[in-house]
């Protein structure tokens, strides 16, 4: 999806013309994808725009670092007014997506990164829905990716690392080139994982079913962790279990979350209908429920906004 540019861009501490927001080719993140990164988005509100649940995001950036031993030249707290301070500055009140990506300069070459500069930048800008309106009103077809989600004991699946998502944009075109919306990658023996930028929920005997992150080699998704709590509130049973491709196959319903692409119905997995091909009343209940909160319409999840002023 093109990104729309905006005015300005934070830069280790410093507001940056878009066109002048730039890094030498010898960054070393550039040449080995040892950086760590968010994608956040903010809406608009009654009261304004909002971010969501900014705090976890950041504290979520700060604990990938420390898995990849970047240490961050700032706080989680100056972190988050400057994200609040790029949406402020662009004018960014009908929402948009905010991108920290924390990376290593330039300075040195090789595989050690350590004495790398570590570098710091946020960018926000207005972005539709991920895997395009129609997918979120009547769901999207995926497939089995050829490849597999990372071992976590190659790579920390653990942490959002920029690097790693080699993995997913592989999955990403061959799913693209086949005729599919989005792929589904499955661990080395054969679990579910995620998808290549999203977690995935199917409904097995009315209940919720998630894969554990941990153990299904996926990321803890913050949109997952928000959905687990509004559908436990409805009353809905939420439960992690490990999950095989049949599992999907045989599923009454199934979605998918994540920040950029939010709460999307599966219609199709191979080719096989998901129930009826239809979003089902558990998946629609939910994504109604999500999209209510994040603009500040439900009041016992009002503590999941941060606003920009």
């Amino acid at each position: 999806m093109p990104i729309t540019p905006t005015e300005k861009i934070w830069m280790d501490g410093e507001l940056v013309d878009w066109d002048k927001a730039q890094v030498h080719v010898l960054t070393h993140t550039m040449h080995y994808g040892s950086g760590v990164f968010e994608g956040i988005r903010a809406y608009p509100t009654s009261t304004g725009v909002a971010v969501f649940r900014l705090r976890d995001h950041i504290d979520r950036l700060f604990a990938s670092a420390r898995v990849f031993l970047i240490d961050i030249p700032f706080t989680p707290d100056e972190l988050i007014e400057a994200s609040r301070e790029v949406v402020r500055v662009n004018g960014l009140d009908d929402g948009c997506y905010i991108r920290p990506l924390v990376y290593l300069g330039y300075g040195e070459m090789g595989l050690n990164p350590m004495p790398s500069p570590v570098q710091v930048a946020i960018a926000a800008w207005p972005w539709g829905t991920y895997l395009g309106d129609e997918g979120v009103a009547n769901g999207v077809s995926c497939k089995i990716s050829s490849w597999q989600r990372h071992d976590p004991n190659a790579v920390p699946t653990a942490a959002k690392g920029t690097g790693m998502y080699v993995n997913s944009s592989l999955a990403k075109v061959e799913a693209l080139k086949a005729g599919y919306d989005e792929a589904i990658l499955l661990t080395p023996d054969g679990k579910v994982s995620e998808c290549t930028g999203e977690n995935i929920f199917v409904v097995l005997d009315g209940r919720l079913v998630t894969p554990h992150t941990s153990d299904a080699g996926a990321l803890e998704g913050i949109t997952q962790k928000s959905v687990q709590t509004i559908a436990r509130d409805m009353g809905l049973t939420v439960s992690f279990e490990p999950l095989i491709r049949t599992d999907l196959y045989a599923a009454e319903e199934a979605f998918l979350t994540g920040t950029a692409a939010e709460v999307v119905p599966i219609r199709a997995v191979d080719d096989r209908p998901i129930g009826d091909g239809r979003p089902g009343p558990i998946t629609k209940e939910i994504q109604a429920a999500y999209f209510a909160t994040v603009r500040g319409q439900v009041d016992r999840y009002k503590d999941w906004l941060d606003y920009v002023d």
